[in-house]
């Protein structure tokens, strides 16, 4: 029976205890750990800022009064996000523009209006992701998550690259996953099921933005790649069934980080004086870190440039 009690007592004990520090993050969350530059005059596209760390990036920027592009696949919610923004900040634009990741059509259609209508491009954040998605495939014959984590952001970030370099000194940033350095890419097989989806394709990205930061030497476009850590969002949604979701949120609320808490890190490369830095790693709090192991092989990155192009047509004149 006392083996119980002090069981009990445990849990009661760290259950107070991480209680105790989220209304601790709760109360510090207004208070900028990121740097406090503006962003005046700077344009920014942020996909998937509707909801989560994307959402939460595209209100800090605002509050620097950046001129924030929210690159969405879901309009109305979107536009709730911009009306819930604009509750905390008057500060920066916001702008709604149609992108569906999962749709190579729908990233060229975004990229022309992009480059017909905005004069200048300094910050491109590639944040939308999926994550555990059930086994799809788009209308590209891509599996979902390396459509959407992958090939997607390859080709959106290719086709932009113009505008980027004549805006620069401009920043590409990756939000990528530290999940990365436990995937592997098959090469032959784009399509069907993945052996860790999620894992993969965000290592197939890795290597993308790593051969990306070599090509880019001297442009004035610079390459941040960075793993938020574990943060609480929607890109969860998928991992458990909607029957389980009244027990694992407020766990969730308690274990993990805020979206805004996830945005610092993106935040502080957004708008920190790097210099020349290019092609770094850096974990939630915009702290560089050593890449891993799996990350550093340079032929393949090549060899992922190489099949990215011919997937995704990067050739082909828009």
């Amino acid at each position: 029976m006392s083996v119980w009690k002090y069981a009990t007592a445990g849990c009661v004990f760290a259950l107070s205890i991480m209680v105790l520090r989220k209304m601790i993050r709760f109360y510090k969350r207004g208070i900028p750990i990121c740097s406090t530059k503006e962003m005046r005059n700077k344009t920014v596209i942020v996909t998937g800022a509707n909801c989560g760390i994307g959402k939460a990036t595209a209100l800090e920027l605002a509050k620097k009064h950046a001129r924030v592009i929210m690159a969405c696949r879901n309009k109305e919610k979107a536009n709730a996000a911009i009306l819930d923004i604009r509750k905390m900040t008057g500060c920066g634009e916001l702008i709604f523009k149609y992108l569906d990741l999962e749709s190579l059509k729908s990233v060229e259609a975004f990229c022309q209006d992009i480059i017909e209508h905005e004069q200048k491009l300094h910050v491109l954040i590639n944040n939308a992701a999926v994550m555990n998605h059930p086994y799809a495939q788009t209308e590209d014959g891509l599996e979902i998550h390396m459509s959407v984590n992958h090939f997607g952001n390859f080709l959106l970030t290719n086709r932009l690259l113009d505008l980027m370099k004549k805006s620069s000194p401009s920043r590409i940033i990756f939000v990528s996953s530290a999940l990365h350095k436990y995937g592997k890419v098959n090469f032959e097989d784009f399509k069907g099921h993945q052996r860790k989806p999620y894992a993969d394709s965000k290592l197939a990205n890795v290597y993308f933005a790593r051969e990306l930061a070599e090509r880019l030497q001297g442009t004035g476009v610079s390459v941040h790649t960075l793993h938020p850590g574990m943060v609480n969002t929607e890109l969860s949604r998928h991992s458990v069934s909607p029957a389980l979701n009244f027990i694992v949120n407020p766990i969730k609320y308690l274990l993990l980080s805020s979206a805004e808490e996830g945005s610092q890190g993106i935040v502080h490369l957004a708008v920190a004086g790097l210099g020349s830095d290019t092609g770094k790693y850096y974990n939630k709090k915009g702290q560089e870190e050593k890449w891993p192991e799996i990350s550093s092989d340079k032929a393949m990155w090549k060899k992922m440039w190489e099949v990215s192009e011919q997937l995704t047509h990067l050739n082909k004149a828009i």
